[in-house]
């Protein structure tokens, strides 16, 4: 994980910030009577995580490389936010004995993986996610260039 930095730090409050903001308007997107219950707070904490390794790690390349640092940590985002929500589901379905065995339930997370996705594919959703982290990117590489 490396030594603290300000880009760092601040590439982890922006991304749980949009990750938190994003999932706010992924629920109304869900099927009726879905409770997401912690969805925004659990994905907050996802982008925590990957503001800190992804794009705060990528800062000092310049105004191009934060952009793209930016939009790689969305795109990480997506995939370890679906990867872990949808874990979290098949844990709860198999609890619920939905799945006739493992290699069932372990399909089942790419199946949902879809599912999730294919849900998120809203203009608005997609708009806001990749737009804020390209202006994040900016904000972190501007935070490296500064702090030193």
């Amino acid at each position: 994980m490396g030594l603290f930095t300000m880009a760092k730090l601040v590439g982890a409050i922006l991304f749980a910030i949009i990750a938190w903001y994003v999932s706010q308007l992924i629920k109304p997107l869900f099927p009726e009577g879905y409770d997401p219950g912690r969805f925004a707070e659990f994905n907050a904490l996802i982008g925590l995580g990957v503001g800190w390794i992804v794009a705060g790690s990528r800062a000092g390349g310049g105004w191009s490389s934060g952009i793209s640092a930016g939009l790689t940590a969305a795109f990480a985002l997506v995939f370890w936010g679906l990867l872990l929500n949808c874990t979290y589901e098949m844990l709860r379905l198999s609890l619920r004995r939905q799945y006739d065995g493992p290699l069932e339930a372990v399909i089942g997370v790419f199946e949902l993986m879809f599912e999730n996705l294919m849900i998120m594919l809203d203009v608005q959703v997609l708009v806001v996610l990749f737009g804020s982290a390209a202006i994040a990117g900016l904000v972190i590489e501007f935070t490296s260039r500064k702090a030193r």
